[in-house]
């Protein structure tokens, strides 16, 4: 397999940020109530780890080893600046609703981590193919999340009502502890099945 199917299914897959690592939970808990906003957050973070990967690899070689992590900091708060002011401008209802964790973003580990763990000994192109797809698998455990939660606490997805007039809604999917133990049932059933591949747990 070449090095972008590689990384690719590492980042999907087999070291996925989220079921794997259990890294950027803070917004499984708190935004992944509906399909929308979760989309435009995961959109927000694949973009953020995508582009600061590029620009990590690119400045690697000009920038002192003793200031490389404020240095990132600065980059990836550059890009979610960009991100913040694309959405107030672009889907004010939606940076509403999203409030304060648009602007989290700088913490989220999984930037930070593939900046350190790729971006800072590889080449652009990689890189950024690196960060994207960390995004990806990222975006894809808390749209199943969101899938579930937003179906069962509203009866609708992405605002459109799907349930029957008689479904009664599960107050708890609207709460943040039914995100985490949604999470929990998403680890549990992907560790099982790579067990079973044989795959590293």
């Amino acid at each position: 397999m070449s090095a972008v199917g590689t990384i690719l299914k590492e980042n999907l897959w087999t070291n996925n940020p989220i079921f794997m690592q259990v890294l950027g939970i803070c917004s499984a808990l708190a935004v992944t109530n509906l399909l929308t906003n979760t989309m435009v957050m995961t959109i927000g973070v694949t973009f953020v780890t995508a582009m600061s990967s590029l620009t990590v690899s690119l400045i690697r070689q000009f920038v002192p080893r003793k200031v490389r992590m404020i240095v990132q900091t600065l980059i990836i708060a550059f890009y979610v600046i960009i991100v913040d002011i694309l959405l107030k401008a672009y889907a004010p209802d939606i940076s509403r609703q999203l409030g304060p964790y648009v602007g989290l973003i700088i913490t989220n580990c999984i930037i930070m981590g593939r900046l350190e763990a790729f971006a800072q000994s590889n080449p652009p192109l990689l890189s950024t193919w690196d960060g994207m797809t960390a995004g990806f698998g990222y975006m894809a455990v808390l749209l199943v999340i969101a899938f579930v939660r937003e179906l069962l606490g509203f009866g609708s997805l992405f605002g459109v009502r799907i349930m029957p007039s008689g479904f009664v809604p599960w107050t708890i999917m609207v709460t943040a502890p039914s995100a985490f133990f949604l999470l929990g049932i998403i680890i549990w059933v992907g560790k099982t099945i790579m067990n079973r591949e044989g795959a590293p747990a």
